[in-house]
Order: structure tokens, then C-alpha cells, then sequence
């Protein structure tokens, strides 16, 4: 995912998702929202793009991941 964010599958980057942040809560549209365990902007926000995720949504994705694991290992 870090190395080519431009070729990740949507179901793929849903999984991460729910594996580290749990079910998301979607509200009817094409956007799947997962709550994150800390202050500030507390969301992961990913959309399905013709089967594909959106780059910048897998680095932000990395991102939240990366936090959480320092944020338990740290």
C-alpha cells in the first residue's frame, strides 16, 4: 500500500479499515466513515472509486494506522 497507493482495491483498504478502526457508519452514500480512538478530527473517510481506493484516502489510511500502532506500542 505504501509503495503504490494508486493500485489498492477499495474492498482491500475497507478491510484494513474495519480491522483496525471497526465497522464504519455510512449514512447512505458511497462514503464509508470509520471513528478513530483519538481527539481531533476523528474519522477515516474512504469512497469507492470504479473498484479502486482513492491515493490520497490509502495515505491517509496509513497515516491513522501508523498513529494508532505508535500511539499502542510507543
Amino acid at each position: 500500500m505504501k509503495n503504490n497507493p494508486n493500485n489498492i482495491g477499495f474492498v482491500d483498504l475497507f478491510r484494513v479499515c474495519e480491522f483496525y478502526f471497526g465497522k464504519p457508519r455510512n449514512k447512505g452514500t458511497s462514503h464509508c466513515v470509520f471513528k478513530t480512538p483519538w481527539q481531533g478530527d476523528p474519522r477515516i473517510n474512504i469512497q469507492n472509486a470504479k473498484g479502486k481506493a482513492k491515493a490520497y484516502q490509502v495515505k491517509q489510511v496509513l497515516l491513522a494506522v501508523k498513529k494508532l500502532e505508535d500511539k499502542k506500542y510507543g
